[in-house]
């Protein structure tokens, strides 16, 4: 099936939605705000950057950079770049119809370019992430000369969301997907899968958004923490007690001022691919 434009926005929104709703550890959630933002702020994003991610008019670098103005014309914060950035490939991938979302998605970031790249990178200059700094190649701050695509490779050996372009969105496909499942199987409701897809991401990498600001080592020691907390949540059965032990994982990561931002990026990204694979397999 073909998604319509409207089936695509609302997954969108959904994704996000049921992201802010589960409780993640350093991110903010509605059990928690942080980092001195608010789930308010992620709701309004959401809702802000739905349109521009599911215009069907515009290509992959319009709709990333429409949607972070959009965005910041509404929160004046960078809420959900990462977001952005994953989704609108996903969005336009959808768009294909047919049942491979994953073919679809090889196909249109092949065919991303410069101007996509230029988008792109206007749209990480404004929403001002974080940690940013400079790089020696392909600096967002000068005009690229390379498709988006190649800028993502040159920084996917630092960079999580670089990883997936290169990769064709393969950790959010295998290990996303995967820990998705394996939760459901489990028989875990409400909010629990979506919680142990973040931790999955938060204890298989390096959470690139703590690495920016703080470094490789302290990104490494809360991916190690997060492992740990990973497999204590899996040894509890009772919500209450699963509950006060992330929330103490929580306060204490943003006590330090970590935010695993990319982990609930990819969390995000995770959650609307599997959105869209419901919809295009609609009779």
């Amino acid at each position: 099936m073909k998604p319509t434009r409207e089936q695509i926005r609302r997954a969108y929104i959904d994704a996000c939605y049921h992201e802010i709703d589960a409780l993640k550890p350093g991110n903010v959630h509605r059990f928690a705000d942080g980092h001195k933002m608010s789930a308010a702020q992620f709701f309004d994003s959401a809702q802000a950057s739905a349109t521009p991610i599911a215009d069907p008019e515009l290509a992959i670098g319009a709709r990333i950079l429409a949607a972070i103005r959009a965005t910041r014309q509404k929160v004046e914060t960078n809420t959900n770049l990462g977001i952005v950035l994953l989704c609108a490939p996903l969005a336009q991938a959808a768009e294909r119809g047919g049942a491979d979302l994953r073919a679809n998605l090889d196909a249109v970031l092949a065919l991303l370019d410069v101007e996509d790249a230029r988008n792109a990178f206007a749209a990480i200059v404004l929403a001002q992430p974080g940690g940013l700094g400079s790089a020696t190649r392909h600096d967002v701050a000068e005009e690229p000369a390379v498709t988006l695509l190649e800028a993502m490779r040159e920084a996917a050996d630092r960079d999580m969301i670089g990883r997936q372009y290169a990769t064709g969105f393969a950790d959010i496909f295998s290990g996303g997907f995967a820990a998705h499942a394996a939760a459901v199987q489990a028989g875990e409701e409400q909010m629990w899968p979506v919680v142990f897809v973040y931790l999955h991401y938060l204890s298989a990498f390096a959470d690139s958004h703590i690495a920016r600001k703080f470094g490789a080592a302290r990104a490494e020691a809360t991916r190690k923490k997060a492992a740990h907390i990973l497999e204590r949540v899996h040894a509890l059965k009772d919500g209450t007690e699963r509950e006060k032990l992330l929330l103490a994982f929580d306060a204490e990561l943003k006590h330090d001022g970590i935010n695993p931002g990319t982990s609930a990026d990819l969390t995000v990204a995770t959650l609307f691919a599997l959105q869209l694979n419901l919809v295009l397999h609609i009779p």
